[in-house]
């Protein structure tokens, strides 16, 4: 009997090796081989960079919701008063949110007033939405704190207004303009109602980097917003920021509770979360569809092997004649289609974390060529392709890679080591 070896001699890795970089002449093995390492490469760069801009892109989405908007937002429910007339007004707006910031996850609740109105300078005119808030409150919040880019200072936020980068586009305007808004619920005559119109000087102009909130968010001092709006001392609603805003949800019942009996609330889930669950559908899909892509990749390594076991059957059978085991022979064929997956496996991370981490300049070429266009802001509701490189990707991309490759390569392997030496040298 053929005396076993240690698994994965020299001498296997040796054989291997020259099998590998077989000549053409030899069968053309050296020609799938790298064709099997293109496919693998390629393979694993599409599902690195695929995830990198999924994870980019939820990132992005998620901060600059969670960066410009409440985590959880108190309303109370519709009242009626003695006149007949319906209200959802927060009269006791600060006892409330003394009430929410006495809660242990929670780091600031801050109370609002909102309100749709008309802008207008210099004959141009823009649909914004108004929230009226208190300098410091504004001040906590990370992306008009510390926005992308800004003109201007909140340091005079109280001698006018903070406007986003699309709304001062559309109004073509700039620090130091006054802004004029117009809103149709304003003083009642016998006449009807007149609309309420007043000038702002811009102070300051954000931008966040999301397009719906850039074009359409203006921001206004608290008290001037109660005056303009007639929410004389009272909000519309009451902002809250919890520690982890993923956690919103297990938050919610204790907000309901400080907030009070006619309370209601809504999160920023709630929110976005149609949006965020088609993200996840969307993931796992690709997901599936790369790793089929990974699959058809891996299946060359296989069709390559079983050519370098049919062309190499005579040496099958030398080897085995001379004393080789079967456990050899496999571990020689299992290295050639292993190896060949584990340098296309690194080429495909090493190709995928630079397209991750160069994607800017490589998207502004594609923009070029195409000739401008290919991003819509309006659409994806960011400013540019993110992408965001996560271990955990990476890690899941070539644990794919790797495993089918070694996979696949178990079979045509043990084909060749139950080849019967007979029968490979009958005819030679």
């Amino acid at each position: 009997m053929p005396k076993s070896t240690a698994p994965f001699a020299p001498f296997e890795w040796m054989i291997a090796w020259r099998y590998l970089l077989a000549r053409r002449a030899e069968g053309g093995v050296s020609v799938m081989t790298w064709i099997s390492l293109i496919g693998i490469t390629l393979a694993v760069f599409a599902l690195i960079a695929t995830l990198a801009v999924r994870s980019g892109f939820r990132h992005e989405f998620v901060g600059t919701i969670l960066g410009a908007n409440a985590h959880v937002t108190v309303y109370t429910s519709l009242r009626v008063n003695d006149a007949g007339q319906t209200s959802r007004v927060i009269e006791d707006f600060d006892a409330r949110s003394a009430d929410l910031e006495g809660l242990p996850f929670v780091t600031r609740a801050a109370p609002l007033v909102r309100g749709q109105v008309m802008s207008s300078l210099r004959s141009r005119n823009a649909g914004v939405e108004v929230y009226g808030i208190r300098a410091e409150d504004l001040l906590a919040l990370p992306s008009i704190a510390e926005p992308e880019s800004q003109l201007g200072t909140l340091d005079r936020f109280a001698d006018g207004i903070s406007i986003g980068s699309g709304v001062a586009q559309q109004l073509n305007a700039t620090i130091g303009d006054r802004v004029k808004l117009i809103s149709p619920d304003g003083v009642r005559t016998a006449f009807g109602t007149s609309p309420r119109v007043k000038s702002y000087e811009v102070v300051h102009i954000f931008s966040v980097g999301r397009y719906d909130i850039d074009r359409t968010r203006v921001y206004m001092p608290f008290t001037e917003a109660q005056a303009y709006f007639n929410r004389t001392d009272g909000a519309d609603e009451i902002e809250v920021m919890v520690t982890d805003p993923d956690k919103v949800d297990d938050y919610a019942l204790d907000v309901m509770r400080a907030a009070g009996q006619d309370s209601l609330i809504w999160t920023w889930r709630d929110a976005s979360g149609a949006f965020l669950r088609a993200l996840d559908i969307e993931d796992n899909v690709m997901f599936i569809i790369l790793s089929i892509l990974v699959l058809i990749a891996a299946m060359n390594i296989v069709s390559g092997l079983i050519m370098l076991v049919k062309n190499k059957g005579r040496d099958v059978g030398i080897l085995r004649t001379i004393g080789l085991s079967e456990g050899s022979i496999l571990r020689i064929f299992f290295i050639c289609g292993a190896f060949t997956g584990i340098i296309g496996t690194v080429m495909g991370v090493i190709a995928g974390c630079l397209f991750a981490i160069y994607i800017d300049p490589i998207f502004s070429a594609v923009n070029w060529i195409a000739g401008g266009g290919v991003w819509d802001p309006s659409i994806r509701g960011i400013y540019e392709l993110p992408a965001r490189l996560e271990l955990g990707d990476v890690l899941s991309a070539v644990f794919l890679s790797l495993g089918l490759s070694f996979v696949v390569t178990i079979f045509p392997a043990r084909r060749a080591a139950r080849m019967n030496p007979v029968e490979a040298l009958r005819y030679e």
